[in-house]
């Protein structure tokens, strides 16, 4: 066969709500004959697949996703239509969920407290069916699908106890005599299957809600890109054009307060440029003729033309959303524990339901057929899910709710099961274990000059410069008060700083370059005074004027409070702690020595951090990445729990499991200890879930028949089953009332 066959493509998935149903898609498409690997993404809701385009094509793959139960979306489809069509299945599926809600209220009042009450049974079923066969529908559905392959989740166990006690309850609505002849009472299940439903499709709005939310994140990389470019001509007018169309060796316009549109290298004009997404460096860099820009960096209060090198998926920006997507999905999806245990137990649970009543129509004499009827359904009625069902979402809600009273936001179960298995921490420095922003951190005046008179000079000349730093010295300054009460002309000195006159008098603020150049005394005692200040991680800032040095500026990222004291826990706990930064050797150095850090690394790219966290993985870390900027998304991704800081970007956000909103590291701390107490608390509930079954399953089949005569009742099995759920319930609740 000549030529390369192999293709790759992303194809979005409809229908899949729950990491059960993303496990079946993915098998499905696994299964077909020239498919080499197939990946579901079930937060993006898509999946990734390598096949050999000469024996299968996306046609028959859709046909066989079609088959299992689920769509696959072949044509190209752009980000808001595959939003489009989320919202829209969300929408859908909040309208079955409160009209199943709706109707098993009263349905549950009745079977509870006014069964005996004359067309309480016809009233009832009028209200429970269209719970089944409208709004639940889907889980009788997929149970078919799943058993047409041979296979079995909580679909299957939803619609084989839903299915059977209504049935039975129909029966005896219908034909009550049935067991009035026998001297038994008819009774009816109707409330069982109504709220199971109702239950169970709340729990699934629940879970879709989060899994949009969760989708977001590419689409925000997406749209730091803009839609438009403005390219100059050949004769040098101004066109604008779509983005899509740039091409390399175009002249590109940028202006201030706008995004870069794609990779390049500037010609003319200078700038300062926020590449803190791309590079996790706090300062704003220079830019100037022969300097390289960034697609979806942000310019600030200079303009510039620049020639473009990669565009389109060439550019870091789009690496950057492919190592995220990559990251995500090469993670398989979770499949809840619940989904894994009902694989075995709900074909064990109709086994033994069939096996029962075969055992009791060969022994059961006169009334063969009777027993052999309420046994087999009070196996299925007490092996109800609604436990099951609110084992883990009932202990997440009350984890979630407890997190959030101390600023701790948890997406999902998956995080918070690893969060506690966690051995090693990695955190960004810049933003997290930092301000994030620059400081003047020391101003030293030379001796006897008048500090208020030239302090006004450093605020006009600082308060006209675009330079960050300058921002930094503005603020400061205003804060002691100090007004500009000079003027004068100002004048900016590419790559060393700014220069003004004022009142015949000539000043310069910039770097020690800056000064050399134009003559200014520094003493040897200022001079050390600045290596000191950049010893301990600023950056000096020189003022002069009358050819001698007023003043020495130490500006910094300063250190939070709380970072020193979350670190030495976290070390306490047992965890390893590692520092990733863009910024410099000499400022990483000094900050890991601060707080005590042995593992650091400086001048990272986004792919250095996550290829850090790939390594630490590889050694058999559990792995947990801190950070808050765009730059961390890929590293974030990657880590094995992703935690983001609260006042950091949207997109940390959306790809972070767990989001501290708040910039006290101390967070994480209480985070992990929360997972603990959470992840005990849902194998607690999963306990309870399954002893009455395992209980309740033989006395429900007749066990205690033999012995002692007892047969277990349908509606004692129901109130069982019931019990069950509020035992679940209960022991959630004590999670809200623990202390942190």
């Amino acid at each position: 066969m000549e030529g390369n066959t192999e293709a790759k493509k992303i194809f979005y998935v409809t229908g899949m709500m729950c990491a059960g149903c993303a496990t079946t898609v993915e098998n499905t498409v696994a299964a077909q004959k020239g498919v080499k690997e197939a990946r579901v993404n079930f937060a993006a809701s898509n999946i990734a697949v390598d096949y050999d385009a000469t024996i299968v094509s996306p046609e028959k793959l859709r046909e066989a996703v079609r088959e299992a139960g689920y769509d696959l979306l072949i044509e190209e489809e752009d980000n808001d239509r595959m939003r489009d069509i989320q919202e829209r299945e969300y929408r859908q599926l909040k309208k079955r969920t409160i009209g199943a809600i709706l109707l098993a209220f009263p349905v549950f009042i009745i079977g509870m407290f006014f069964m005996h009450r004359p067309y309480a049974n016809w009233i009832m079923l009028v209200c429970t069916l269209p719970v089944l066969v409208i709004f639940g529908r889907d889980f009788f559905i997929n149970a078919w699908s799943q058993l047409k392959h041979g296979r079995a989740n909580m679909d299957t166990l939803v619609a084989v106890s839903t299915g059977i006690a209504f049935l039975f309850s129909l029966f005896n609505t219908v034909y009550p005599e049935y067991w009035t002849k026998r001297g038994l009472e008819a009774h009816v299940y109707y409330e069982a299957s109504a709220v199971i439903i109702a239950l169970i499709l709340l729990g699934r709005l629940l879970e879709s809600k989060a899994k949009n939310n969760t989708s977001s994140a590419i689409r925000k990389l997406m749209g730091l890109q803009p839609k438009t470019v403005i390219r100059i001509t050949d004769d040098g007018s101004e066109l604008e054009i779509p983005v899509k169309a740039v091409q390399p060796g175009d002249i590109l316009l940028v202006k201030p307060g706008e995004r870069i549109p794609v990779d390049g290298t500037v010609t003319t004009g200078e700038s300062y440029v926020d590449e803190s997404m791309i590079t996790g460096e706090s300062l704003p860099v220079e830019k100037i003729s022969g300097e390289k820009v960034f697609a979806g960096t942000m310019n600030q209060k200079g303009s510039f033309r620049f020639t473009a090198e990669r565009v389109g998926n060439e550019t870091i920006l789009a690496h950057i959303i492919k190592m995220v997507q990559e990251a995500q999905g090469s993670k398989a999806p979770v499949q809840r524990l619940v989904d894994k245990i009902a694989g075995i137990f709900v074909p064990t649970v109709i086994g033994i339901a069939i096996l029962t009543f075969i055992i009791w129509m060969l022994v059961g004499g006169n009334f063969a057929f009777t027993h052999a009827l309420l046994t087999s359904v009070t196996v299925l009625v007490i092996a109800c899910p609604c436990a099951l069902g609110l084992a883990t979402p009932t202990a997440i809600m009350v984890g979630i709710g407890k997190g959030a009273e101390r600023n701790i936001l948890i997406k999902d179960a998956e995080g918070l099961e690893l969060l506690y298995k966690t051995t090693a921490i990695v955190l960004d420095k810049t933003g997290t274990i930092t301000e994030g922003r620059p400081e003047v951190t020391a101003l030293e005046w030379k001796e006897g000059i008048e500090n208020e008179k030239y302090a006004s000079v450093l605020l006009y000349l600082e308060s006209r410069s675009e330079h960050p730093l300058a921002d930094a010295v503005v603020a400061y300054l205003s804060e002691k008060r100090i007004g500009v009460l000079v003027d004068g002309t100002f004048e900016s000195v590419t790559g060393q700083g700014v220069k003004g006159i004022i009142e015949e008098k000539e000043y310069w603020i910039g770097n020690k370059r800056l000064m050399e150049e134009n003559g200014i005394t520094i003493t040897e005692e200022q001079l050390k005074q600045a290596d000191e200040y950049r010893m301990k991680g600023n950056t000096v800032v020189y003022f002069a004027g009358e050819r001698q040095l007023l003043a020495l500026i130490a500006i910094a990222d300063r250190i939070k409070e709380s970072s020193v004291a979350a670190i030495h826990k976290l070390r306490q706990l047992g965890i390893k702690v590692c520092m990733l930064t863009g910024d410099n050797e000499l400022t990483a150095r000094t900050v890991a020595t601060r707080l005590g850090i042995q593992d650091y690394k400086a001048e990272v790219m986004p792919s250095d951090k996550a290829d850090f966290v790939k390594a630490w993985q590889a050694q058999g870390e559990i792995v947990a990445m801190v950070g808050d900027g765009i730059n961390d998304s890929q590293a974030l991704a990657q880590a094995d729990v992703s935690i983001a800081m609260g006042r950091g970007s949207d997109i940390a956000m959306d790809v972070a499991k767990i989001t501290l909103m708040t910039s006290d590291l101390n967070a994480i701390p209480e985070a992990l200890r929360l997972s603990r107490r959470t992840v005990k608390t849902i194998r607690q509930n999963l306990f309870w879930a399954f002893i009455y079954n395992i209980i309740g399953i033989p006395v429900a089949a007749g066990i205690l028949y033999p012995c002692c005569g007892f047969l277990l009742n349908p509606m004692i099995a129901a109130a069982a089953m019931a019990f069950s759920s509020v035992s679940v319930v209960t022991n959630s609740l004590r999670l809200k009332s623990s202390k942190m």
